[in-house]
């Protein structure tokens, strides 16, 4: 069983290597990039925890219920996200914002589990990134590309 510190770790890298894809994305001009591509992959990484922890904290008769409750919000809120993106024949708008969307899913479903801790501290970190390359212009480049 993973402990806090071993998480912290999984998920550290989860955003490095998702950081790391959306960077090539952002270089090549794409709509998705740095910012949405270390959510999605940072949400992900909570999910994936989230599954491999789950079991312990229900009877074990019942911990394929709680997996396809988690399956079931990752599908759901993946819809949520969905409607949240908007395409014209020239901009695509929405994309990080439906990536917070998901990933602010996996943390809420990590502080509905009992994993508070982790919650906040995943919570805090996903807000400083975004913050942070906010501040130091590293944003999708969709305004200033053709989608084709």
């Amino acid at each position: 069983m993973m402990d806090f510190s071993q998480m912290l770790i999984n998920f550290g890298a989860a955003l490095a290597l998702g950081a790391l894809m959306g960077l090539e994305r952002e270089l090549a001009g794409k709509e998705a990039g740095i910012r949405t591509s270390l959510m999605v992959s940072g949400g992900a990484s909570l999910f994936a925890m989230m599954a491999l922890v789950a079991p312990r904290l229900v009877a074990p008769e019942s911990s394929g219920a709680a997996l396809a409750i988690l399956a079931n919000i990752v599908v759901g809120i993946g819809f949520l996200g969905a409607g949240i993106i908007l395409k014209t024949e020239e901009r695509v708008h929405g994309l990080t914002t439906a990536a917070v969307v998901w990933a602010t899913a996996a943390v809420g479903a990590f502080a509905g589990i009992g994993f508070l801790e982790f919650a906040a501290t995943t919570a805090v970190i996903f807000a400083g990134i975004l913050y942070v390359l906010r501040k130091l212009g590293v944003a999708e480049k969709i305004n200033t590309h053709n989608v084709t």
